[in-house]
């Protein structure tokens, strides 16, 4: 039988100022948890790169827009900088990594309604280690398929309820889209919209680039980049990753551009990519089979952005 990967658990508790840590290997949840049995919560992702984390802020202010738009109260930011700390120290103490290049840590910040009647939510930082095959995907690149989402792009709007731009912890229907992909040979998807627009990959926020040569009419040509994202307001969920980057992007003298896609524009871009907080940037070799730009050029875009991601904090 596998072992269970290394996990530390710290639970916000207002007794511990920088958090309570946990036993893992114990029973720390109450089987009457919505979360557990609801999937009444919300969720955030981020990594920790020889023990820094990333992109802090950006986690805690989208952590707070999902939980509102659940009604749900939220600890002060402070107290979940405080654990997040915690678990990324205890961790690394723990479970050191076997290089400077292997230091990576997953942050899970993770909070639940709690049991029925509940006072206030139940709320927690988890760390564990990078998947194993996060670091090959961002190497090797990935093939996709299209996948259906169920849903119009102003459904969002239309049915808040839905908490379609929420990062929630009801994530069945992800996960189910991911094994479906997988059956298909794939490994990931890009979900559209009923209505016949680019929304977002299962786990990733999809990002597409054009390249085009440009001349300025005193004999000289130069080439132009530009870097594309869905819009925001069609339901998705806004990445933070994608926003980090976007920001170095500009300032490194991309275009930017938000959609609307259609899936066309896919099959037409350059080079196409998956980013997340926990796999990074992730090039789209095929998408529903057919190849996507060349491997010359994806690898010289994916290597620039790489580049213009290290930075960002």
């Amino acid at each position: 039988m596998t072992s269970p990967a290394p996990t530390v658990l710290v639970f916000l508790d207002p007794a511990f100022e920088n958090g309570r840590i946990a036993d893992s290997s114990q029973p720390q949840l109450m089987a009457t948890d919505l979360g557990a049995t609801r999937g009444d919560g919300v969720f955030e992702s981020l990594l920790a790169v020889q023990g820094r984390p990333r992109k802090v802020q950006a986690h805690l202010n989208r952590l707070g827009s999902s939980a509102a738009a659940l009604d749900l109260a939220l600890p002060e930011q402070d107290a979940w900088r405080k654990a997040i700390d915690t678990a990324i120290n205890e961790f690394r103490n723990v479970h050191p990594a076997p290089t400077p290049e292997e230091d990576e840590v997953v942050v899970k910040l993770i909070v639940t309604r709690g049991v029925e009647g509940a006072a206030s939510p139940t709320c927690w930082v988890q760390a564990s280690p990078s998947p194993a095959g996060s670091r090959r995907q961002r190497e090797t690149g990935i093939d996709v398929v299209l996948l259906d989402r169920g849903f119009d792009t102003e459904a969002g709007e239309r049915a808040p309820w839905l908490l379609l731009g929420a990062k929630t912890l009801s994530y069945a229907v992800n996960m189910a889209a991911l094994r479906y992909a997988h059956k298909q040979g794939a490994d990931d998807a890009i979900f559209t919209s009923t209505d016949g627009r680019v929304l977002e990959g299962p786990t990733s926020t999809v990002l597409l680039a054009h390249l085009e040569t440009v001349d300025d009419g005193d004999g000289s040509v130069r080439t132009v980049r530009r870097l594309i994202t869905p819009q925001h307001d069609s339901g998705i969920l806004p990445g933070t990753s994608q926003g980090a980057l976007f920001a170095a992007a500009k300032a490194a003298g991309w275009e930017l551009g938000y959609g609307p896609l259609v899936p066309q524009d896919l099959f037409d871009a350059d080079a196409v990519w998956l980013i997340s907080s926990i796999r990074l940037i992730a090039p789209v070799n095929h998408i529903n089979g057919k190849e996507i730009g060349t491997p010359a050029v994806r690898k010289q875009l994916t290597a620039e952005l790489n580049e213009l991601f290290a930075g960002i904090e």
